[in-house]
């Protein structure tokens, strides 16, 4: 029965603390991306047909290039070196699980920074082959250039491809023994039954994690900018900055967000169309394909040279050059900036623990449609470029701040300048935005371990949902809140874009002054705060890698 078309089988909302602050939560981390889709609908300016006429096009071109490379290069990284851990047996392997894992904690504009100094004409490599050979200029041999759109998608695939083998190698593992047995011994080769069974029933996971690998390549502004290979990210700084067209730079910012949406559901809708079913779970005597000899040796060198390059050179160049040059890397300005980074990193990873306890509490209490659809908005950010926050966030704060400044001037004739915009707390809303569902991620993971009937048992005992929460489920969620806050403080070390446009007059970090001396060429003084960087950011890495070391037992 149906009353005013609403079912009684469906239960209404029920409007408590808990709903309406999740709501709010939702409504204000959803602000910037609300403002950026309404760039769409409004007039075009002169600044951005002239754009869609000479740039734009550039923009689009080099944005698919670098996707359509960047996705090959992490597939054929992380689905073979997935392959080899998991189903081959070779010297080393139980080393490659984990360690191939750590490139991840190298942002990909550090090692543009690193390798472009070591490659150039003046550097260590060119230099050794001219003096080896006898070569006197640049006509006399050929070296590839590594500041180019080939450059950039071959960092990119390196820092990246962690993303497909972590997926892809939890798929593997969890593929029936039984299956692939079968196959071979229907006279499949390794190589057949790898093509023909294992990707196939694996192809979800690796759809998945090229996905997240293009989404971080489209978020990217230090390496294209560095190279300089014009994509959105770019275009959208140059925009605002360079001419200082606003509603340009909005336009430009809501068409990479729709590219990004787009990248998301036909991602959704590959998985969606594809099913693989498997009726039988994993043989705990799985045999693994052994390799030894030259195919050993191959097995090593495909696995090993990832991790070389994505991390182990970039992090001993890094630190030979900062301990050679230690007077002008570990200076007063190291620490400064290594402050900073670390009040920004501390003060978002606890307000965006906060914000994702509520919200995941909140839905726990009350899980009807309507809040699980404001709960998904919230978490949207994480798959929006940096670059685009960063406008969506300015705008309603100087909105904000010319409206608080029009009213006092008129009522009591003073101004009250920038309350808001070039701020830290214009900064923190960003990051929240941005790495809101990295928490939510894992604090709802935790908080679904806790059986619900300790809240029955609490409620019984008169402990209301707050009491509940804080004397029953935080000391259970210990782990799972430090977790969060760790992922983000990592990714808040690293981001670039955002913290680029929107900080403060003369309030600089760790990841904008590695950008601003690599612009300047000076690459001795970007040592030592891109050495830090890769060193917190492999934290998280080394605790991903020791849970899985713990399943795989």
């Amino acid at each position: 029965m149906k009353v005013l078309g609403i079912s009684r089988n469906v239960p209404l909302p029920r409007l408590d603390g808990w709903t309406v602050g999740v709501g709010l939560i939702a409504v204000v981390m959803l602000l910037p991306v609300a403002i950026i889709l309404m760039g769409l609908f409004t007039n075009s300016s002169d600044a951005w047909e002239h754009l869609a006429a000479t740039v734009l096009p550039q923009y689009v071109r080099n944005s698919l290039l670098l996707m359509v490379g960047v996705g090959l290069g992490v597939m054929a990284i992380g689905v073979s070196t997935a392959w080899l851990v998991s189903t081959c047996q070779f010297w080393g392997r139980r080393w490659f699980e984990w360690l191939l894992l750590l490139p991840l904690a190298a942002p990909t504009y550090i090692l543009a920074y690193v390798y472009t100094d070591t490659l150039e004409y003046f550097g260590p490599v060119q230099t050794t082959l001219r003096g080896l050979f006898g070569w006197q200029r640049a006509t006399d041999y050929w070296f590839p250039n590594i500041r180019s759109l080939e450059g950039a998608i071959l960092l990119f695939s390196l820092t990246l491809y962690p993303y497909v083998y972590l997926l892809a190698r939890v798929a593997f593992m969890e593929q029936s023994t039984v299956t692939l047995e079968a196959s071979r011994s229907l006279g499949c080769s390794p190589w057949r039954s790898f093509r023909t069974v294992a990707l196939p029933l694996a192809r979800p996971a690796i759809a998945a994690g090229v996905t997240l690998a293009l989404m971080e390549t489209l978020n990217d502004f230090g390496t294209v900018a560095y190279f300089s290979v014009p994509t959105f990210t770019t275009g959208i700084y140059r925009t605002w900055f360079g001419m200082g067209d606003r509603p340009a730079a909005v336009q430009l910012s809501a068409v990479l967000l729709l590219v990004i949406f787009a990248l998301v559901v036909l991602e959704q809708r590959s998985r969606r169309q594809a099913r693989y079913y498997q009726s039988m779970g994993r043989s705990v005597s799985q045999s693994r394909y052994p390799l030894a000899g030259l195919r050993g040796l191959g097995a090593w060198v495909v696995c090993a040279l990832p991790v070389l390059l994505g991390l182990l050179v970039p992090i001993g160049l890094l630190m030979a050059m900062t301990i050679r040059h230690a007077d002008a890397t570990l200076n007063r300005s190291f620490f400064v900036l290594s402050f900073n980074s670390l009040v920004l990193a501390v003060l978002a990873a606890i307000l965006a623990v906060l914000l994702a306890l509520v919200m995941a509490y909140g839905l726990r209490l009350n899980a009807n449609p309507p809040l699980k659809l404001a709960v998904q908005g919230a978490n949207l950010g994480y798959a929006v470029p940096g670059a685009v926050i960063a406008v969506g966030t300015l705008i309603p704060l100087a909105q904000f701040d010319n409206t608080i400044d029009a009213w006092m001037r008129q009522t009591f004739g003073f101004s009250t300048g920038l309350l808001l915009s070039g701020t830290i707390i214009a900064l923190l809303y960003a990051y929240l935005v941005r790495f809101l569902a990295v928490s939510f991620g894992a604090v709802e993971a935790g908080l679904s371990k806790i059986k619900p009937s300790l809240d029955d048992a609490a409620r019984s005992l008169g402990q209301s949902p707050g009491q509940t929460l804080l004397k029953i489920h935080r000391p259970l969620l210990g782990s799972s809140l430090l977790t969060a806050a760790m992922l983000v403080f990592v990714d808040v070390m690293k981001e670039l874009p955002a913290t680029l446009i929107i900080r403060p007059f003369n309030f600089d970090t760790l990841a904008v002054r590695v950008y601003q001396y690599a612009a300047d060429e000076r690459l001795i003084e970007a040592s030592a705060p891109a050495l830090a960087i890769i060193l917190v950011g492999l934290l998280p890495v080394l605790w991903l890698s020791q849970q899985i070391a713990k399943d795989g037992k």
